[in-house]
């Protein structure tokens, strides 16, 4: 390095341009291209999502109907029902910091009872022929990454937000099946608010503190739990109602063979001491039977 007629570049000269922040455009659209991919693919198999038959978790994801059934199904080769997707083209990251592809162990799925069937209603814009687009019943605009979007549980039908907020004004019927709702079940689809991934949270928290499932149905191990706790009661109360008439058998005097056997010894006939024999077990057998109906 020097007196070969060259130079030393200095740092300025390498780094032509500058780290910066993503501006505020840049970030919108980047959150509206993940929010397109979450509402197009599955993120437990990547395939085209199937507005047909669509259902949601807790927290307002999209699966297919067909994605989580095979996932719950029991893989005796320890398959969690994801296919391989090492060939495809990685998608982008969600605006949260979540990757649109999940482990079916990370949804929180155990069953059916963890999530909700969404119906979707399509409608066809007035000048557009032979086209319908999925479109909330109210305000008829059309659903996608462009809109928010909620639903309810645990009925299903989701509308545009904004049309839910002036509805909920002073009503608590879904508008399409008047099935009553509470408030703190109307779930957003793909909320990228922390306040609302922080308010699902809470409400998945009480429902299970209530032995209760995403769906509002009980949970399957509450059930369990309860049917155990009747059964332990049961069992506690035949042991003690054994023990109790066995102690009340041992207050009982019991009368043996021999005893009897020393009562005949001294009568001759063979044939009159059997007779005798068995009239004296009869009547200690009725002796017994109502010492025990006293006790009782």
């Amino acid at each position: 390095m020097g007196n070969d007629g060259g130079s030393i570049p200095t740092r300025r000269e390498l780094v032509k341009n500058a780290a910066r922040n993503p501006t505020v455009s840049e970030l919108k659209a980047t959150a509206h291209e993940s929010l397109a991919h979450a509402w197009s693919f599955d993120p437990l198999t990547s395939e085209p999502i199937d507005l047909e038959s669509v259902v949601s978790d807790w927290r307002g994801r999209l699966y297919n109907y067909e994605s989580i059934l095979k996932a719950l199904i029991p893989r005796d080769d320890g398959d969690d029902g994801n296919k391989d997707n090492n060939d495809a083209t990685p998608p982008p990251a969600l605006v949260n910091g979540e990757s649109p592809e999940l482990g079916f162990a990370s949804t929180s799925i155990k069953s059916l009872r963890d999530i909700v069937k969404l119906k979707f209603k399509r409608h066809a814009p007035p000048g557009v022929k032979e086209k319908e687009v999925w479109a909330c019943p109210v305000s008829l605009r059309e659903l996608g990454p462009s809109t928010k979007s909620i639903y309810l549980v645990p009925c299903g039908h989701v509308f545009a937000e904004i049309a839910m907020k002036q509805l909920q004004e002073g009503d608590t019927a879904c508008p399409e099946c008047s099935e009553q709702f509470k408030t703190e079940d109307v779930i957003p689809i793909l909320p990228t608010d922390k306040a609302d991934i922080q308010r699902l949270t809470a409400r998945l928290e009480d429902l299970k503190a209530r032995g209760l499932t995403h769906s509002l149905k009980k949970e399957k191990s509450a059930n369990k739990k309860k049917k155990r706790k009747a059964d332990d009661e049961a069992n506690g109360d035949d042991a003690g109602k054994t023990k109790k008439d066995g102690e009340k058998a041992s207050k009982v005097p019991k009368t043996s063979k021999s005893d009897i056997a020393s009562r005949v010894s001294g009568i001759n006939n063979a044939m009159t001491a059997s007779l005798t024999a068995r009239v004296l077990a009869e009547q200690e057998e009725r002796n017994k039977k109502r010492r025990l109906a006293a006790a009782n």
